[in-house]
């Protein structure tokens, strides 16, 4: 982790990001990739937010009223674990609003699927999409792209549908957006049922479910075969029907007269998606197939910008939860700097990382790593971040820190570092760092007295290392 950029090699405790902050120098320069741009036609992101705020305008209402009218430690407001509105603030919304109770409720829903309403625990506050819902277009286009990859949940399936039929039609449906977006304008419902059917047909052939007839004969030592899959018997007609309307229930496309056309919205958030799959297939520096902990390796010789395309590149290929979870066992290894760029990573993932950051506080070896990130998740400026940690976590991430540029970086790094610790003198920080009981304090302090150039200095730290060995 060294660097002979002195603006990118200053270490700070409390800055968000204390360890990407200070990336290897890179002897090679990769060639960028040019930003790519969306389809001709395609409107710019200033008239898509406007479109998204129009059709996002009654979640908002609704989600404002809940942030005005319910505010912080309102009892009742939730009716389950999953921040459900209860039915007294159903109806106290509807009424204040002049709704009606189901559309009440369906705002609702669709506030928290686009982010505008977060779960946390067992209640709801309001998102920082919310916040920043009148004066950032990104906020609102990304909320509006979280709505579209949730389309499945807007507008919840027939009960009589068959589960699995379900399921396959839902993986099927990336393909038929894709062809929507390639057509540029309507599609006949046949012409996307002929492609729905291919597309299952594929998926379940990719399963290796081809039931063998009666009477033939199986190859030797295959298994037996399989129940036929109920969701082979399943018509797609009333499912491809209800995906449209689901679709169409979020704004990503228009459906009637027997033919779909995806709304310029749509048309975007498609082709989103397919430049995500593109750099899923092209990982900058080639990580994207590594283990989490080879990857965070990898990217360490990255600087910042680099390394978060990775992060991007990496959990695009890889389903949300595993990546989360993988993530987090690099961070409980014993190198601090995997430590700091896991929590870089999971900054990316974002809001679905949460629930497990927030498990993880009660580990003392990842509590001020988790807590910096809860409080920049509910929106405390980075630079302010550091206001959630106490002292002796502020000082425990300290150490924690200077392991990982005694480990990886150079030694007027590591000088430079004292200037990060919040104590205000060097025998100050030094008391507190003993009390600690950080593992890596003996080592980070005879590093640091190797590295300093004041020999005053340098033996008032070799002494409290020689002190901390013994117990004294």
């Amino acid at each position: 982790m060294t660097s002979r950029i002195p603006r990118d090699s200053r270490l700070r405790l409390v800055r968000p990001r204390p360890l990407a902050a200070a990336p290897r120098a890179v002897n090679q320069r990769r060639p960028s990739r040019p930003a790519p741009r969306p389809p001709e036609g395609t409107p710019a992101p200033a008239e898509l937010a406007r479109m998204a705020r129009t059709g996002l305008a009654g979640p908002v209402r609704v989600a404002r009223w809940a942030d005005a009218a319910l505010g912080p430690g309102s009892d009742g407001a939730t009716a389950d674990g999953k921040a459900t509105l209860s039915e007294s603030t159903a109806r106290r919304a509807a009424a204040d609003l002049g709704l009606s109770l189901a559309q009440v409720r369906a705002d609702w829903d669709t506030a928290r699927l686009a982010g505008l309403v977060e779960v946390h625990g067992d209640s709801a506050r309001p998102g920082w999409r919310l916040r920043a819902w009148d004066r950032d277009d990104s906020a609102v286009l990304r909320g509006w792209v979280a709505l579209f990859d949730a389309w499945s949940l807007a507008h919840p399936e027939h009960e009589d549908h068959e589960p699995a039929a379900v399921a396959e039609v839902v993986s099927a449906m990336p393909q038929l957006l894709s062809f929507l977006q390639l057509s540029a304008g309507p599609v006949p419902v046949e012409q996307l049922l002929d492609l729905l059917q291919q597309r299952v047909t594929e998926l379940r052939t990719e399963r290796c479910e081809v039931p063998y007839e009666p009477g033939t004969e199986q190859p030797a030592g295959a298994p037996g075969p399989a129940e036929p899959a109920p969701a082979a018997d399943a018509p797609l007609d009333p499912l491809l029907d209800w995906a449209l309307k689901a679709l169409a229930s979020v704004g990503a496309l228009t459906y009637g007269a027997g033919q779909a056309t995806l709304t310029p919205l749509g048309s975007w958030a498609v082709w989103v998606k397919l430049e995500q799959i593109c750099v899923a297939a092209q990982s900058p520096a080639g990580n994207i197939e590594q283990s989490a902990e080879d990857m965070l390796r990898g990217c360490a010789q990255l600087r910042p910008n680099a390394a978060r395309a990775e992060y991007r590149a990496w959990l695009a290929a890889r389903p949300v939860g595993s990546a989360v979870t993988q993530l987090i066992d690099a961070a409980r290894g014993e190198d601090a700097l995997l430590r700091g760029l896991a929590f870089e990573a999971l900054r990316v993932v974002g809001a679905p990382a949460e629930p497990d950051v927030r498990a993880v506080v009660v580990e003392p070896a990842l509590r001020p790593y988790a807590l910096l990130w809860l409080a920049e998740h509910d929106g405390v400026d980075p630079e302010d971040a550091h206001e959630a940690l106490t002292r002796d976590e502020a000082t425990w991430l300290w150490v924690d820190t200077a392991a990982a540029v005694a480990d990886h970086g150079e030694a007027p790094m590591l000088v430079r570092h004292l200037e990060a610790a919040v104590q205000p003198t060097v025998p100050q920080l030094l008391d507190e760092v003993r009390a600690v009981g950080h593992p890596r304090t003996v080592q980070v302090l005879v590093a640091l007295a190797a590295a300093h150039p004041d020999p005053a200095l340098a033996k008032a730290v070799r002494r409290a290392a020689f002190q901390v060995h013994t117990g004294g």
